[in-house]
């Protein structure tokens, strides 16, 4: 991988959790786009089946309800789909770290491997290229560049913002120097 060059081949992911920690709360949805050539050329979406409840604040934050994951395949199901689906790609992601985190946590406890894949956060990207935003969140920056955000805090149309937002950097950045810090 080209570090200071922006990808063409890549994997946005985007997980739905029940809470902020890894130890303690559980992955309810993860979402994955794969990136070909600039292109989408697949997705994977799943719902999983917590071993606790959602609660109200989360249901009412992502649409996910009790009775949507009542017949969801277990995480760890959904996380070998999961993990075969990304490969070794580079993961793009919004606020990566968190989603890398629970993945790296889940994967490691479930499935018995390590989550090594590079990944590149779109918020240290727009901080670098679209300087003086009053704020980084994926719905400021999607009103920013005129991106949809209906139905946002669902993974795969997360994905899908994060796509368009990465592209819309790409396409007003010129010279894409000092990426290379960027890749983690």
């Amino acid at each position: 991988m080209d570090k200071n060059s922006f990808l063409s081949d890549y994997t946005i992911v985007d997980i739905e959790t029940t809470g902020l920690s890894p130890l303690r709360d559980e992955i309810i949805e993860l979402s994955a786009i794969k990136v070909r050539n600039n292109s989408i050329t697949d997705k994977f979406s799943s719902l999983t089946k917590p071993v606790g409840l959602i609660s109200p604040f989360i249901s009412s934050l992502t649409g996910i309800t009790n009775e949507m994951v009542k017949d969801a395949p277990e995480l760890k199901n959904a996380l070998l789909s999961f993990r075969q689906f990304l490969a070794d790609d580079c993961i793009v992601g919004h606020n990566i770290n968190f989603d890398y985190r629970f993945l790296r946590h889940n994967i490691e406890k479930h499935l018995g491997l390590l989550l090594n894949n590079n990944r590149l956060d779109t918020i240290r990207l727009a901080r670098k290229f679209c300087p003086n935003l009053p704020s980084y969140k994926l719905a400021n920056l999607a009103k920013h560049f005129n991106i949809s955000t209906e139905g946002h805090h669902r993974a795969l149309k997360d994905c899908e913002i994060t796509y368009c937002v990465y592209y819309k950097i790409k396409e007003q950045t010129e010279t894409p120097e000092q990426l290379s810090f960027m890749v983690i």
